[in-house]
Parts: structure tokens; sequence; C-alpha cells
């Protein structure tokens, strides 16, 4: 009796625990979900800190603001050109003060928002930019500003860009492990990292051409913001002039120096308040909750953005994956949706899975046939990325943008002599033909299944740079003498005539709604729509809980967990850009 007694006492006590847990649970996430109405006072300044991840879209994050949540800094690109354009036209927003000193975004992203930022001043409003410490990225997004202004003990970055590429041949040659390689292309350098030990001289010179063009295009658009000569930026970038706040303000690359209170000063000046009156600042995330979700209008342009690494099967909220599966439902509904007269396809990715890839280039031109498609190039747009955009009727791109790349190559590991000789696992096998398990690491590849892998890559190149011809209009030939893998600069592919125009989002957007025949009443919807609130609550707290036990188990060792998880996704045929580049 005592036992049974304990057991309905410990039970009920455990449905107490989950309802009342389940009643606090549903609170708090009611509190937060629950729509905010947002009141800008008059005479506001809308307050920009950019010190954030910044992604195409912003997928928000169920579990910020709760107790046992991680609030990671995140912004979404196209809904802060949104949020800069209403303030442009709300006249309780005078102006803007822009706080930024690393921000995480690649040269298309930051030129986007100076973009946003210039067209936000022609509207007679103010930008300023106030900080401590720039990244040279931070700088350059500065600049748009109409005055920059630096701590007397700050700093600037500004010295130039620098492409650096990691290299693992001799921790495999220690491990004894064998990468087998198969590729197409002079210059498809993605599998160097695992086969050289510094750069190859096809791929040392298309990085310098590439750095030398992306940065070209910089230090111009530095020049026309702050009226200095090109050559003299360059001066002062190579020979890095800039040590201190007072050699920034001597070189012209900022208008004054200022502690944090006389910069408040100054913005009281500029808004006409008194000594003891409060400045009414606003940020970003409580302003944006402001904004209309879209504009009343039964024209839609369809925005579908492709953001990340290309990979077969479908793509969660927030991860930077471009699931084939999930894409490919987007462009068909689109495509079969009266009401969307034209589609713009955001493309940021440095490509990925070959068939991916042409999967979902068979969905574009399927839909390049019932309305206009427009690719807008963010960041990249290289190898499968490029894949999406030349299906497409316009192609768009930032001078910035890091393009074409029109490769294949695949990559599988041998990891016998690993296994063998490291851990004391060996293996054996039968089999009824001449070729055996295909994605295999624990055995070399006969020369019989290297000869099928090489000539497998050999007709995807085929099958890359005949759409490409298709979809460019010029000859294969043309194609291939800009292909072999290389990379060019958004610039340098309009020369070559990967690209028809260099511009931003917005250019895209406008040449949607012009050939749509809706110039004047139209409004933009983002795709894929986000999941649910309590499906992104659930999702996040399994992938959460999965993380972190991870992270228990290998310690400080997780970091090349995630390293054999990303080498894992290169098996097979890739179409993927053969190196990253972050702006610091």
């Amino acid at each position: 009796m005592n036992f049974w007694k304990s057991f309905f006492a410990a039970f009920l006590a455990l449905v107490l625990f989950t309802i009342v847990s389940f009643i606090l649970l549903i609170g708090i996430i009611g509190g937060i979900t629950a729509e905010e109405e947002v009141v800008v006072a008059e005479n506001s300044v809308l307050h920009l800190k950019l010190d954030a991840q910044i992604t195409e879209l912003q997928a928000e994050n169920p579990l910020a603001g709760l107790p046992f949540g991680s609030e990671a800094p995140k912004i979404g690109l196209l809904q802060l050109k949104e949020v800069i354009q209403h303030a442009k036209e709300d006249s309780s927003i005078k102006g803007i003060y822009l706080e930024v000193s690393y921000p995480m975004a690649g040269f298309s992203t930051i030129e986007e928002i100076r973009q946003s930022l210039i067209d936000f001043r022609k509207g007679g409003k103010w930008v300023v930019a106030y900080s401590t410490v720039m990244s040279e990225g931070a700088y350059y997004l500065a600049s748009a500003a109409d005055k920059i202004y630096l701590n007397p003990e700050g700093e600037i970055e500004f010295n130039g860009l620098t492409i650096e590429i990691s290299f693992f041949k001799r921790l495999f040659d220690k491990l004894e492990i064998k990468p087998e390689v198969f590729r197409v292309g002079e210059f498809k350098s993605a599998v160097e990292p695992f086969i050289l030990e510094k750069m190859s001289p096809e791929n040392r010179l298309q990085l310098t051409e590439l750095a030398n063009s992306v940065y070209g295009f910089t230090l111009k658009r530095i020049s026309e913001a702050r009226n200095i000569p090109v050559e003299k930026l360059k001066e002062i970038s190579d020979k890095m002039l800039i040590r201190n706040a007072a050699d920034a303000k001597s070189y012209g690359l900022v208008d004054e120096l200022y502690y944090q209170d006389q910069f408040i000063d100054n913005l009281k000046g500029r808004l006409s308040l008194g000594e003891k009156d409060d400045i009414e600042f606003i940020r970003y995330g409580k302003y944006r909750k402001s904004v209309p979700a879209h504009k009343s209008s039964k024209n839609e342009i369809a925005v579908i953005v492709a953001d990340g690494t290309i990979m077969p099967g479908k793509a969660n909220d927030g991860e930077q994956v471009i699931g084939a599966e999930t894409f490919v439902e987007e462009i068909r509904k689109a495509r079969t949706d009266d009401d969307i007269k034209a589609i713009v396809l955001r493309v940021n990715s440095p490509g990925g899975e070959f068939r991916a890839s042409d999967m979902m280039w068979r969905e574009i031109q399927l839909a390049t046939k019932a309305k206009s498609v427009i690719a807008s190039m963010g960041d990249y747009a290289a190898s499968g990325g490029y894949y999406l955009a030349m299906g497409c009727d316009t192609i768009v791109a930032q001078p910035h943008t890091i393009t074409g790349s029109i490769g294949i190559f695949g990559m599988m590991f041998d990891m016998s002599g690993f296994l063998g000789n490291k851990l004391g696992i060996t293996f054996d096998e039968v089999r009824t033909g001449e070729f055996g398990e295909m994605f295999t690491v624990s055995r070399p590849l006969t020369e019989a299944e290297k000869n099928y892998w090489q000539k497998s890559l050999n007709d995807h190149y085929e099958t890359f740079t005949g759409k490409a011809a298709e979809g460019r209009g010029v000859a294969i030939e043309e194609i291939k003498k800009v292909a072999s893998g290389r990379v060019w600069s958004g610039a340098q592919a309009q020369e070559r005539k990967l690209v028809d125009i260099l511009g931003g989002f917005d250019d895209a957007v406008k040449i949607a709604a012009e050939k749509a025949g809706v110039a004047s009443d139209y409004k933009i919807r983002f795709y894929p729509k986000h999941k649910p609130f309590l499906e992104q609550l659930i999702t996040q707290l399994e992938d959460n809980a999965k993380t972190d036990a991870i992270k228990s188990e290998l310690g400080e060792s997780y970091i090349w967990y995630q390293q054999l998880k990303k080498i894992n996704t290169y098996q097979g045929a890739q179409a993927r850009m053969p190196f990253e580049i972050q702006l610091h």
C-alpha cells in the first residue's frame, strides 16, 4: 500500500509539474508573440547597430527572449532594406545613427545596405556613423553616411583585401587519408586544400585578379563618398598609413574625433534639442515592427531566396542550405499562381551538389516560359549558384559579386590506411561484377572506378557549359573560354557576358516589374515562408539539445567534427565555388 501511495503521489506530482510547465511556457510564448503596437515618437533617430550576421532573410529565433534561449545576432538584408525605405518616408524619423564595428557580411551585402542609406539621404534626411573601432567592412559601410565620427582613441582597419586558404594535405598525410579527386577545368580549385600545401599558379592568378577587381571597385565607391582620389586611397591602404584615430582624420577618412558624449551633443544639435533633452532613439528590431507587412496591390513580385549551399532534399528555417525539393516547390507555386506577375530569384550561394542544381535549373526554365524570372546575385552566385542564375531571363549582379566558377569536381576519401594502421580496422568484400561500392572510404578506388567517375564528371561539365551557352545566348566555345571553374567578380563577369546588368536587388525588382507591365502597381513578397512559431520552437529545442550533447561529448574536438561534416558533403559530383571570402 505504501508503494502504491508513493507511486501515485509521484505520478500526480509529475502530471501537475507538466501542466504547470506547459501553462508557463504558453504564457511566455504568448508574451513574446503578442503583437506589440509600436509608436514612433516625433523627432526620432533610427539606431542601426549592424554588428551582426547579415543573411538574406531574417529567420526569427523562437528561443530569443526565453529564459533558456539564446539570441544569436542576425539581421535579414532584405528586411533591413525595407526598413530603411520605410524610414525614408516616415516623417517621425529625422535621421539614422549607424553604429558598426564588425559586420559579418560580404562585399555585395554591404553594398546593398550602402545604396539603401544613400537613397535614404536623397529624401533630405541625414545618416551619421559613429564607432570606436571599424573593420574594413565597417568603414566601407560607414562611407555611405553624411558624416563619420570616430572615438579619439579608436582605430580603423584600412589595409586592403586578403584572401587566405587553409590547406589540409599534411594533416591527411599524417592520418594516412588519401583524397581521390576528379575535376574538370584547371581553375576548379575547390579540391586544392586537400591535395596541395599551397595555391596552384592558376588559383593564385585568379584570386589575385579577383581581389584587385573587387577592392578596386570598393576604393572607387569610397572615393566618390569621401572625395579622396582613388590613387591616394590606394596609397593609404597599400602602405597602411592609418595607424590611429588622428591619422584617420588627417587623411580625411573620418570627419571628427568625438567621445560618446560629444557625439550625442552633435546629434542634439541636428535635432534642435536642448542640453537636458533626451534623444528619441528607436532601434532596428523595434522599428521593424512598425513597417507594414505588405503593400496593398493585386500584382505580386515573388522574391524567392536561394541562400546557402545547394543540397538535395528539403531546407529548414534558419539553415543556410538551399534544399532542392523546397526550392522547386516554391518556383512551381510561383509559376502557377496568377497573382504573381514576375519572379526575382535572389541567389547567394557558392554552389553545391550538381544534380540538385540541375533539378532547380529545370524548374526555373519552366517558370521563364510562363513569366519573367530575374536573377539578383548577392555576395556569391558561383558554380551551382551560377547554374541557377543562368536559367533566368536577366542576370543582375553587384560589381563585388563572386560569380562564374563554371566547372565540376568530385571527391572521395580513401581512409583504409587511417582505419587499418591507426585504428586497427580492416575490410574485405566480395562483388558480382567489375565495380564495387562506388562511395566507399574503406579502400582505394580501382582504375575502372576512377575512369567511371572522371567520365561522369566530363559529361556533367558538358551539360553545365552547354546550358550556360544556351542561357546566355552565346556559342559554347565562348563559354568554355571563361569556364574551367574560374571565378570572376561581377564587373569581370559582365565584360565576359556572364552577367547582363551591374546593380542591386532593387534594380532586379524594377526590371521584373517593368517586364511584367506592373511597374506602377506591385507588391513584393518573400519566399519560402517561415514555418509556424510553435513548429520553429520545437525544431530549435531539438536542434539545441542535439548540438549541446555533441559539444559536451567532443569538447574542443567539436570544431573538427564540424569540418568533417562539411567535407562529407563534398562526396560525389559538385558544382561548388573553390573558396569563401569574408570582409573583416
